[in-house]
């Protein structure tokens, strides 16, 4: 096991991120019809929409989390640190506010908000594989699940999660070794 990519944007951050983008569509496009004249405002929309999707990737491609063999490195655009495995108290999956079900790492210590560190949030599987972000989300877990269990942490899955991560996605219910 290598590392694992996982990691959620929280809702503030990611209404930045927008915040960002429109800005950068907003200052190409008036700079492109600053420089041409009114006569390019279609092609200032258009550079700055290019401009400001290139930079929303580049903002969400760098907020991540990985999971590797060292330890969990935890970045954004504008930093980057990480947590040893140490520190790690135990994982859980459950439901969070917004029904949502949340694989996160509880945390001993360290400036992590409230002890937890969220590494995937998905809506409630509630059928089979039926798409590729579903695919992808089946690989996304298998994988945590995998370096977790490598890393001999314990996981707690609500048993309904569980029963239906079972069910529909065929990953059976965690076990330690």
């Amino acid at each position: 096991m290598t590392q694992v990519c996982a990691g959620v944007v929280p809702a503030r951050r990611a209404l930045g991120y927008l915040a960002i983008g429109l800005l950068v569509v907003a200052a190409a496009g008036a700079g492109m019809v600053a420089a041409f004249g009114f006569d390019r405002l279609f092609t200032g929309l258009l550079i700055g929409l290019v401009a400001g999707v290139a930079t929303l990737t580049a903002l969400f491609g760098r907020d991540s989390v990985m999971l590797t063999e060292q330890g969990i490195f935890r970045r954004n655009p504008w930093s980057a640190h990480s947590i040893g495995w140490d520190r790690v108290v135990a994982g859980r999956f459950a439901l969070d506010e917004r029904a949502r079900w949340t694989l996160a790492l509880d945390l001993a210590g360290g400036d992590e908000r409230h002890g937890e560190l969220v590494l995937l949030s998905i809506p409630p599987v509630v059928g089979p594989v039926a798409g590729a972000y579903d695919l992808r989300k089946r690989e996304q877990v298998t994988e945590i699940r995998e370096m977790l269990r490598h890393k001999q942490i314990p996981i707690t899955v609500l048993p309904e999660i569980a029963g239906a991560l079972h069910h529909y996605w065929q990953i059976a219910p965690p076990t330690t070794r």
